[in-house]
């Protein structure tokens, strides 16, 4: 079935429906991981957004249900050049097409991702629709402008507190869209693990005695947290406090730096960052949209990003903190940035 994917600034391109076939609204993304499409679907950070993925053939090995990032796909919708529909993979367990289908997820192929990646890096990540049906911008421009991303984090966030039991130390986790891998990457560690709902407050965190606050990862823009970010100024200095991506963003926040948008966002498992501290580049996946801009005055860089300089880490100069912007759970190297965890984890001591 023919579709059509039309931008915020009347740009159009034409394609081939694939799995659940509707209407898809959001925010129109790209990434530029020549494997992972199995993780980036079901990566909770990816809420509200549409993912074009660079690489030209999406789908060829499959998908199983042990990799999945969360219970299901988050994105709105998928946008790829060409769909394998015959995987080869010992580990496959449903394809592309079949996945998407039965999570009810748009997916639009045959389209020239190349064009449309080079569209959001010079103008700048925009929203989009994708319909089967045969409409112009002026006919979609009222549900465009409509789209909104900013109950994200509540729509992915645990609803209730869960345990994972482990004899180690005593990890709290915010929830703001948490990954599945950075739970297992605490868990190898032997932690004892308490995953926690977004907006719980730091009395009740704090009555729990952990040993350290862990802030997850998570979709949207972290000013669009307010009540989070007070919540977390309540628990510095009083507990060790690490981050990841949205976390390290919204301590950022808290601690009184600033955050911005970025003009098309990182997305993707080749991001070259340096450590500062070791003075080491690592290749890192990353995933945001927002990134610290200024560092506060009582924190450090730890990391840069070596392809534009933004600040990818940051350590507070007499507190136990410590948090950065990509995710070295997503195993790019593809365990060379595990160490992270480490690091979070010797703040306890």
């Amino acid at each position: 079935m023919l579709a059509t994917l039309i931008l915020e600034n009347g740009k159009t391109f034409h394609g081939n429906a694939f799995g659940d076939v509707k209407e898809a609204v959001g925010e129109v993304v790209f990434n530029t991981g020549m494997t992972g499409y199995q993780e980036v679907l079901t990566d909770p950070s990816y809420y509200g957004q549409i993912v074009t993925m660079t690489y030209p053939l999406i789908g060829n090995y499959g998908l199983n249900l042990e990799d999945l990032e969360s219970e299901g796909p988050k994105v709105k919708a998928f946008i790829i050049r060409e769909k394998c529909s015959t995987p080869s993979n010992w580990r496959s367990e449903i394809s592309l097409e079949a996945y998407l289908k039965n999570n009810g997820i748009m997916g639009i192929e045959g389209i020239d991702t190349r064009a449309l990646t080079k569209i959001l890096r010079n103008h700048g990540t925009m929203r989009g629709i994708i319909t089967t049906k045969n409409l112009e911008y002026k006919d979609v421009q009222g549900s465009i402008e409509a789209f909104t991303n900013k109950e994200a984090v509540k729509t992915v966030s645990t609803e209730q507190p869960y345990v994972i039991e482990g004899a180690g130390k005593n990890i709290a986790i915010l929830d703001f869209g948490v990954k599945r891998n950075i739970i297992n990457s605490f868990k190898r560690r032997n932690c004892n693990i308490k995953i926690y709902p977004y907006n719980t407050s730091s009395e009740e965190i704090l009555a729990q005695k952990p040993d350290m606050v862990f802030l997850s990862n998570g979709p949207g823009d972290p000013m669009d947290l307010p009540m989070v970010i007070e919540n977390i100024k309540k628990l510095i200095g009083l507990i060790p406090l690490s981050g990841i991506c949205l976390g390290h963003q919204l301590l950022c926040l808290a601690l009184g730096g600033k955050t911005e948008r970025l003009k098309f966002g990182h997305r993707g498992g080749n991001h070259p960052v340096k450590d500062l501290e070791k003075d080491k580049v690592f290749i890192t996946s990353q995933n945001h949209g927002y990134y610290v801009k200024d560092v506060p005055e009582d924190a450090n860089v730890t990391h840069i990003n070596v392809n534009d300089g933004t600040v990818e880490g940051m350590r507070h100069k007499s507190l136990p903190v410590f948090s950065v912007q990509f995710h070295p759970e997503a195993s790019p190297g593809p365990v060379d940035n595990d160490y992270i965890f480490d690091e979070f984890l010797k703040l306890i001591d």
